[in-house]
């Protein structure tokens, strides 16, 4: 089926619904590099128009991606909940975006759309939205998960401490964590991108964590971010995994490319489960995704690169996630060019996991070849913290010494919390006021005595050389 409108007396033909996504959507240089993108903003504009007159039940007769046998198509169309539609199943994309800006729509009533709406759907909807859109609707929807922390709630921002070490340096990562618990970062999780990915190496790291979390008594959770076979072997071998890690994508030869499928993740999360680790809650599965990995790994079909990201959290919502984040500026300019695009892709992948029911964070950042800088990133940070962002990613200085491009620091959170006044999760909370590192308003203070010179630091310092 052919989608056709007329703009400025041109008549312009869209042959399917996979080339009006791609060209309703804003500009990126992926888009352009996979030959889908609109030809300049008029044809965007048309797209975009055609796009919003679309009925959104025509979503569900059309197989965007359109590779038989696909099994993230597939799980898209089993879990479709006809009932948790009926209440916008007559509405257009464009009647939908009204709906949802209304002020009557509030976070409940989104939130109950979780299984009536398809990656499609949301992805279309964020392509007509502006900015502003994109922070009101997401800032209504919030989605609390929780493991020994719980992360989502109103009025709170959590963080990831990731303390990467350049060879997986046992004291380098404790003392990169350190750094950032000083701070106040690592209530969402402290998680160690490593190195290598051997199951002696992931063993060592999830203990050295978990021994961090038990020495000085902190409320929050640990993960190695190796492969999930990985994280299935070291805990058939005993170790103590708190999160399961993947990266995801939107279809299931992307997945492929991660050495992944739907059984196996399913696998790991009954694991992980069946290790009951969590104290106020049992969401286990930590996933990222990132705009263009499908078309990096050549498994978009002609799918624009965003819609590609929504279908992404198809295969996250699956698994009832603790975490999900988008690590929206690291693939490099060859899908997002500039700040610019960042900033839109961060945001429209923060709306359209929030629709979907996903707790997400988003990994501010950039590689070091990107049109960005740090201005950029502080737009994107402040806006997301605006829309209600679960959680971001922080590390020492702005600078991850193991993966070479910039993310947040330790202190952004700090501003977050001191000017925009968002809490962590309310257990680190407690914690830091506890040991002194906050003050009862939750400002930071200088590293107490009680921490700085705990005898479980010093002797896990030892224990780990």
């Amino acid at each position: 089926m052919s989608y056709v409108t007329t703009l400025e007396q041109t008549r312009f033909t869209f042959p399917d619904l996979r080339a009006l996504l791609a060209k309703a959507s804003p500009h990126r240089s992926g888009d352009v590099l996979a030959g889908v993108a609109a030809d300049g903003p008029v044809e965007r504009l048309a797209a975009q128009m055609a796009l919003a007159d679309l009925p959104l039940s025509a979503f569900l007769s059309v197989d965007v991606l359109g590779v038989d046998g696909d099994e993230v198509s597939d799980l898209i169309a089993a879990r479709h909940d006809a009932e948790a539609f009926r209440p916008v199943a007559s509405l257009t994309v464009g009647e939908f975006r009204e709906w949802l800006l209304a002020p009557e729509t509030d976070g409940a009533a989104i939130a109950a759309l979780k299984w009536g709406l398809t990656p499609e759907m949301v992805a279309a909807v964020s392509k007509i939205c502006r900015v502003q859109d994109l922070i009101a609707i997401a800032a209504k929807v919030r989605v609390v998960t929780a493991f020994r922390t719980t992360i989502g709630l109103s009025g709170r921002l959590s963080t990831r401490n990731q303390p990467n070490h350049p060879t997986d340096s046992s004291r380098g990562i404790a003392a990169s964590a350190l750094d950032g618990l000083l701070m106040g970062s690592g209530d969402a999780v402290i998680g160690v991108n490593p190195a290598t990915d051997t199951v002696e190496d992931y063993v060592r790291i999830v203990t050295l964590l978990d021994d961090l979390r038990q020495a000085l008594e902190i409320p929050t959770q640990s993960c190695c971010l190796g492969h999930v076979t990985t994280a299935i072997a070291a805990m058939e071998a005993g170790a103590p995994v708190d999160l399961v890690f993947q990266s995801v994508a939107g279809s299931a030869k992307a997945n492929a490319e991660f050495g992944v499928t739907l059984s196996l993740l399913a696998e790991a999360t009954e694991a992980a489960r069946a290790l009951g680790r969590g104290t106020v809650g049992t969401n286990v599965m930590y996933f990222e995704t990132g705009q263009g990995a499908a078309l990096s790994a050549n498994a978009h079909n002609g799918v624009d690169q965003q819609t590609m990201e929504a279908r992404a959290y198809a295969v996250a919502r699956e698994f009832d996630p603790l975490l999900v984040n988008t690590v929206v500026g690291f693939i490099g300019p060859e899908y997002l060019f500039n700040g610019k695009e960042i900033l839109r892709a961060g945001l429209e992948d923060h709306f359209c996991g929030k629709l979907l029911g996903l707790p997400m964070g988003v990994d501010v950042c950039y590689t070091n070849h990107v049109e960005a800088d740090p201005d950029d990133m502080d737009t994107l940070f402040v806006t997301l913290c605006s829309a209600g962002v679960n959680f971001v990613i922080t590390v020492p200085g702005s600078d991850d010494v193991m993966l070479n491009y910039q993310s947040l620091s330790h202190h952004d959170a700090v501003f977050a919390r001191e000017t925009l006044g968002l809490a962590p999760a309310p257990e680190f909370e407690d914690w830091l006021n506890r040991i002194g590192l906050t003050d009862g308003a939750g400002r930071l203070q200088d590293a107490p005595p009680a921490l700085a010179g705990h005898p479980g630091v010093a002797g896990l310092l030892e224990a780990h050389a």
